[in-house]
């Protein structure tokens, strides 16, 4: 008996019609010419390089804690205490606290006067520069937040905190955040400019430790100095688009408004220089506390190298490299490292003292704040719950910290934590 006839494979694919040609079924696969691959709805997972399974997670979890933003907070700080460290552990504390048990009434009273004059020439350069970039900055605010400033510079880490503030809370309250911290950046930038002419004056002129050096660098550092400033302008000039052509043009604009106009120029050199003479007398007056002898001409290049490592913020409230390079300034000019580090010490301590006003600041703006705006009214039972915006009284009145300031006063806003 014979079953059904089972067709075979050969039978069923003819009857399916004939095989398409390998040339169709690679068209019908590959996508016409000009068309991008369509993607996966599923992409496969990315196959790891061999270097990157050799590479080891230490490597890559330390680099990821060196860029933290708490390292990048505390780092100058670390290095001011180690450099105190090193210096106190190296030359011992006798000559330190002998230094410091001369301070008096006299010298502290010598140190305000100077800090009075110092204090009063920096807000005059900060006002012309403001008023350069037309920005309205009153005299009489403008004193009040340099102290503030500098106090804040003098008990915070790094040194540069209360001029961040001073920067941001001017442009705040001008209602020109940007021109407010350029206002301030210019005028930290002149002081810097006669510190560079004055130093560089003295250290080739007057017997220093580093005299020699400097008269044989000196020449050659400028002439690199100017040729990579010339070729990074070019650069810059030739790749920048428009905008930031624009933009660079602006700024080197609103620098020379600050500093070089016929308005502001001389008031900021002469303020600069009396500044930069009130600096170099604190340090004078450090140095014989500290029971130094040698004559003004020894002290002025070391008094400039000392004042060059302060503006390195690298510091505790003033104190790290400027001990540092004044040990090695008294020491290379035989006067000995530990009453380098004296004189250093007893000049960061009158400096602090001849900032002590700027608290007086903080302390009374707080008082004003808290007694001068009175508490906001609780809402009336017939008044609808909508929402009603806060006045500027009361936004001022809900800061009780000591750094508040009516922007209205044309003095800067400090916020509640520094």
């Amino acid at each position: 008996m014979n079953g059904p006839t089972v067709p075979t494979a050969s039978a069923r694919a003819g009857s399916l019609g004939p095989a398409p040609a390998p040339e169709t079924v690679t068209a019908l696969l590959e996508p016409p010419v000009g068309e991008a691959t369509p993607a996966p709805a599923f992409p496969r997972p990315r196959t790891p390089e061999p270097a990157e399974l050799n590479t080891p997670r230490v490597p890559r979890t330390l680099l990821s804690r060196l860029n933290s933003r708490a390292l990048h907070t505390h780092f100058g700080t670390g290095v001011g205490v180690v450099i105190l460290a090193v210096l106190l552990w190296r030359l011992g504390t006798g000559v330190l606290l002998d230094g410091l048990r001369r301070i008096d009434t006299v010298t502290l009273l010598a140190a305000l006067a100077i800090g009075v004059v110092t204090t009063v020439f920096s807000a005059w350069r900060w006002q012309l520069v403001a008023r350069g970039l037309r920005i309205r900055l009153p005299f009489g605010p403008a004193l009040a937040d340099y102290y503030r400033a500098l106090f804040l510079n003098a008990a915070l880490p790094g040194g540069i905190l209360g001029d961040v503030h001073r920067a941001v809370r001017h442009g705040q309250s001008a209602g020109d955040l940007r021109r407010g911290v350029k206002t301030v950046v210019l005028e930290r930038v002149a002081g810097q400019i006669a510190l560079t002419v004055f130093g560089a004056a003295v250290l080739l002129t007057l017997p220093s430790p580093v005299r020699d050096d400097v008269r044989g660098f000196a020449p050659l550092a400028a002439l690199a100095a100017m040729g990579a400033l010339a070729v990074v302008v070019a650069v810059r000039m030739n790749r920048a688009s428009t905008r930031r052509r624009g933009a660079l043009r602006a700024t080197l604009g609103e620098a020379r408004q600050g500093l070089l106009s016929r308005q502001a120029g001389p008031g900021v050199a002469l303020s600069s220089a009396v500044i930069l003479a009130g600096h170099v007398a604190m340090f004078v007056v450090a140095a014989r506390v500290a029971g130094s002898a040698a004559s003004v001409p020894v002290l002025l290049p070391l008094a400039v190298l000392a004042l060059v490592a302060m503006g390195l913020p690298l510091n505790v409230g003033g104190f790290g490299p400027r001990e540092g390079v004044t040990a090695w300034a008294f020491g290379a000019a035989g006067l000995g490292a530990s009453n380098g580090v004296a004189v250093a010490v007893v000049y960061g301590v009158l400096s602090f003292v001849a900032s002590l006003p700027g608290a007086v600041v903080l302390v009374a703006r707080w008082y004003t704040g808290l007694r001068g705006y009175p508490r906001t009214p609780s809402p009336s039972p017939d008044v609808s719950n909508a929402y009603v915006a806060p006045k500027d009284s009361t936004r001022l009145a809900s800061s009780s910290f000591p750094f508040s300031a009516d922007p209205r006063e044309g003095r800067p806003m400090t916020p509640d934590s520094v």
